[in-house]
Protein backbone atom coordinates (compact mmCIF):
# COMPACT_ATOMS: atom_id res chain seq x y z
CA UNK A 1 0.00 0.00 0.00
CA UNK A 2 1.25 3.41 -0.79
CA UNK A 3 1.34 5.71 1.96
CA UNK A 4 0.44 9.67 0.83
CA UNK A 5 0.91 12.63 3.04
CA UNK A 6 -1.72 15.33 2.71
CA UNK A 7 -0.11 18.66 4.17
CA UNK A 8 -1.88 22.09 3.73
CA UNK A 9 0.31 25.36 5.20
CA UNK A 10 -1.36 28.36 6.71
CA UNK A 11 -5.12 29.80 6.23
CA UNK A 12 -6.20 26.34 4.46
CA UNK A 13 -7.81 25.74 7.71
CA UNK A 14 -10.23 28.65 6.93
CA UNK A 15 -11.41 27.43 3.82
CA UNK A 16 -15.14 27.13 3.52
CA UNK A 17 -14.88 30.45 5.50
CA UNK A 18 -12.12 33.04 4.05
CA UNK A 19 -12.73 34.47 0.56
CA UNK A 20 -15.08 31.59 -0.99
CA UNK A 21 -15.14 33.82 -4.44
CA UNK A 22 -11.36 32.61 -4.80
CA UNK A 23 -10.99 29.62 -2.71
CA UNK A 24 -14.67 27.96 -2.79
CA UNK A 25 -17.19 26.74 -0.33
CA UNK A 26 -15.48 23.43 -0.07
CA UNK A 27 -13.58 23.13 3.56
CA UNK A 28 -10.43 21.43 4.21
CA UNK A 29 -12.26 18.73 6.53
CA UNK A 30 -14.11 17.97 2.93
CA UNK A 31 -11.29 18.00 0.44
CA UNK A 32 -9.57 15.36 3.47
CA UNK A 33 -12.61 13.23 3.49
CA UNK A 34 -12.72 13.15 -0.65
CA UNK A 35 -9.18 12.34 -0.78
CA UNK A 36 -8.85 9.78 1.49
CA UNK A 37 -11.78 7.84 0.43
CA UNK A 38 -10.76 8.32 -2.86
CA UNK A 39 -7.71 6.83 -2.05
CA UNK A 40 -8.92 3.74 -1.03
CA UNK A 41 -10.03 2.95 -4.61
CA UNK A 42 -5.86 3.18 -5.62
CA UNK A 43 -4.58 1.17 -2.73
CA UNK A 44 -3.27 3.93 -1.23
CA UNK A 45 -3.17 5.44 2.47
CA UNK A 46 -3.43 8.96 3.19
CA UNK A 47 -2.38 10.91 6.21
CA UNK A 48 -3.61 14.09 6.65
CA UNK A 49 -2.14 17.45 8.48
CA UNK A 50 -2.79 21.44 8.85
CA UNK A 51 -0.63 24.08 10.64
CA UNK A 52 -0.42 27.68 10.47
CA UNK A 53 3.27 27.45 11.39
CA UNK A 54 6.12 26.53 9.08
CA UNK A 55 7.76 24.36 11.33
CA UNK A 56 5.04 22.16 12.36
CA UNK A 57 5.03 21.47 8.62
CA UNK A 58 8.60 21.29 8.40
CA UNK A 59 8.76 18.57 11.45
CA UNK A 60 5.81 16.60 9.59
CA UNK A 61 7.42 15.97 6.44
CA UNK A 62 10.85 14.79 7.98
CA UNK A 63 8.47 12.61 9.99
CA UNK A 64 6.40 11.20 6.85
CA UNK A 65 9.67 10.91 5.28
CA UNK A 66 11.28 8.58 8.26
CA UNK A 67 8.39 6.84 8.32
CA UNK A 68 8.49 5.49 4.60
CA UNK A 69 5.87 7.34 2.96
CA UNK A 70 5.96 7.38 -0.60
CA UNK A 71 4.58 11.02 -1.59
CA UNK A 72 3.33 14.18 -0.69
CA UNK A 73 0.61 16.37 -1.53
CA UNK A 74 1.46 19.77 -0.88
CA UNK A 75 -0.88 22.94 -0.56
CA UNK A 76 1.86 25.37 1.15
CA UNK A 77 -0.64 28.47 1.14
CA UNK A 78 1.29 31.82 1.33
CA UNK A 79 4.75 30.14 2.30
CA UNK A 80 4.92 28.92 -1.66
CA UNK A 81 6.27 32.58 -2.25
CA UNK A 82 8.29 32.48 0.50
CA UNK A 83 9.73 29.36 2.70
CA UNK A 84 13.28 27.96 1.28
CA UNK A 85 13.04 25.75 4.88
CA UNK A 86 9.80 24.27 3.56
CA UNK A 87 10.86 23.42 0.32
CA UNK A 88 14.61 22.31 1.48
CA UNK A 89 12.14 19.67 3.97
CA UNK A 90 10.53 18.47 0.65
CA UNK A 91 13.84 17.82 -0.85
CA UNK A 92 15.32 16.63 1.77
CA UNK A 93 12.11 13.75 2.60
CA UNK A 94 12.57 11.95 -0.99
CA UNK A 95 8.52 12.52 -1.02
CA UNK A 96 7.41 12.48 -4.83
CA UNK A 97 5.83 15.71 -4.26
CA UNK A 98 3.01 17.12 -6.30
CA UNK A 99 1.90 21.03 -5.21
CA UNK A 100 -1.40 22.07 -4.87
CA UNK A 101 -3.11 25.52 -5.16
CA UNK A 102 -7.19 25.65 -5.52
CA UNK A 103 -6.69 28.90 -7.30
CA UNK A 104 -4.49 29.54 -10.10
CA UNK A 105 -2.05 31.64 -8.32
CA UNK A 106 -0.64 32.83 -12.42
CA UNK A 107 -3.63 34.52 -12.73
CA UNK A 108 -3.43 36.55 -9.56
CA UNK A 109 -1.27 38.98 -8.06
CA UNK A 110 2.46 38.81 -8.96
CA UNK A 111 4.12 38.20 -6.05
CA UNK A 112 1.53 34.94 -5.90
CA UNK A 113 3.29 33.92 -9.53
CA UNK A 114 6.87 32.31 -8.17
CA UNK A 115 6.97 29.35 -6.24
CA UNK A 116 9.91 28.57 -4.34
CA UNK A 117 8.15 24.50 -4.33
CA UNK A 118 7.42 24.24 -8.14
CA UNK A 119 10.97 23.81 -8.96
CA UNK A 120 11.32 21.01 -6.96
CA UNK A 121 7.91 19.30 -7.57
CA UNK A 122 6.68 16.04 -9.40
CA UNK A 123 4.04 18.21 -10.81
CA UNK A 124 1.62 21.10 -9.70
CA UNK A 125 -1.77 21.31 -9.88
CA UNK A 126 -3.46 25.02 -9.77
CA UNK A 127 -6.60 26.51 -10.56
CA UNK A 128 -9.13 23.42 -9.76
CA UNK A 129 -10.26 23.84 -6.76
CA UNK A 130 -10.15 20.91 -4.46
CA UNK A 131 -10.60 18.25 -8.12
CA UNK A 132 -6.61 19.28 -7.71
CA UNK A 133 -5.90 17.44 -4.73
CA UNK A 134 -7.73 14.26 -6.56
CA UNK A 135 -5.70 15.10 -9.11
CA UNK A 136 -2.77 15.19 -7.51
CA UNK A 137 -3.52 12.17 -5.64
CA UNK A 138 -4.11 9.76 -8.97
CA UNK A 139 -1.04 11.20 -10.37
CA UNK A 140 0.99 9.79 -7.57
CA UNK A 141 -0.93 6.60 -7.10
CA UNK A 142 0.08 5.74 -10.49
CA UNK A 143 3.49 7.12 -10.06
CA UNK A 144 4.57 5.48 -6.90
Amino acid sequence: MIKIGLLNGPNLDRLGKREPEVYGSVTLAQIEEKVKSKADSFDCEVDSFQSNHEGALIDKIHEWGDAGFSALILNPGGLTHTSVALRDAVVASGLKTVEVHLSNIHAREDFRHKSLISGIAAAVVAGMSHHGYLSALRFLAEEC
